[in-house]
């Protein structure tokens, strides 16, 4: 296993940051690690990368210890913090030269040319990195996480001021990098966690609530599937919360349209076709869907 994580805590006077979790993530495998903010998820994006040391409990990379061989670890892990630090005084080439020299890496400019083609640099690799927006600075970043060809790349917010372009490539990045590293990354981005993710953990409080992959994670709820239903006018949304099967209701307040959360597996579909007959009302519309990632994500971590 390449990422093992046993009952890791972090207290902070009072405060559990983290309280006994537990997980493993093996090579090949896009793992999106989710949260609110305050969750825990960066706390153990530092613990994995040797920034932070744990309160107790244990991680290892590759079987090697975060907290007794830190300098091993370093070696595999390649890190994206969500605040990302570079030289802004620097230009693109000779800060990613000044990291290899860092990471003592031998004929690093052909390394360096590939990082820069692969992270779409190009076109700005001439510039002081002062003087490049906040996407080409993530892609800086990116491509200084990657130098040493780390094992494990860990990403926090790394898709942060992409412009839908750069989002569209660096995902693509993403993919390509997780069929043979294994890839941990956190992002409040829920179509990323879609289209990216293999498996998906969700931390609230330091905590894990759910830990599943993409598809199971949306079957985690009593009620896995809602209605989409829009009438000819305005409905109190406490008569349909009585209609059988319908756990709760929530409006659109733009329009009179209604998300109906059902309350089993249960198909509501004719009941509510019944409410609209027996309130003389136009049913315009009806469309059953799964739940998102988003709405299981709100569900798990709501207070």
């Amino acid at each position: 296993m390449s990422v093992s994580v046993t009952n890791l805590t972090k207290i902070y006077g009072d405060q559990h940051a983290l309280d006994g979790i537990s997980f493993e993530a093996p090579a090949g495998q896009i793992l999106g690690f989710l949260g609110p903010n305050g969750a825990g998820k960066t706390t153990t994006m530092k613990i994995l990368t040797c920034y932070l040391s744990q309160s107790s409990g244990s991680a290892s990379v590759f079987g090697h210890d975060v907290e007794t061989d830190s300098l091993e670890v370093r070696k595999l892990v390649g890190y994206l913090p969500e605040n990302n630090p570079l030289y802004k005084d620097m230009y693109v080439r000779e800060y990613l030269t000044f990291a290899a020299r860092a990471n003592k890496l031998s004929n690093a400019k052909p390394r360096i040319e590939d990082l820069i083609e692969m992270t779409g640099l190009g076109r700005e690799s001439h510039k002081l990195i002062g003087a490049l927006s906040k996407g080409y600075r993530q892609r800086v970043g990116l491509a200084q996480a990657m130098l040493h060809d780390p094992k494990v790349l860990i990403l926090d917010e790394p898709t942060s001021g992409l412009d839908p372009n750069q989002l569209a490539e660096i995902r693509t990045l993403i993919k390509t990098l997780g069929k043979e590293k294994t890839v941990i990354f956190s992002t409040h981005i829920m179509q990323e966690v879609q289209a990216l993710c293999d498996r998906v953990i969700i931390i609230d409080r330091g905590r894990i609530v759910a830990d599943d992959p993409i598809e199971r994670l949306k079957q985690r709820l009593a009620g896995e599937s809602s209605l989409l239903v829009s009438f000819d006018r305005a409905v109190d949304v406490n008569k349909l919360k009585q209609i059988k099967g319908v756990s709760r209701a929530v409006a659109n307040p733009k329009a009179p349209d209604y998300r109906l959360y059902l309350a089993s597996k249960a198909d509501a579909r004719a009941e509510v076709f019944r409410f609209a007959v027996d309130n003389q009302l136009v049913l315009l519309g009806l469309h059953k869907e799964d739940l998102s990632v988003e709405e299981v994500f709100r569900a798990l971590t709501k207070s």
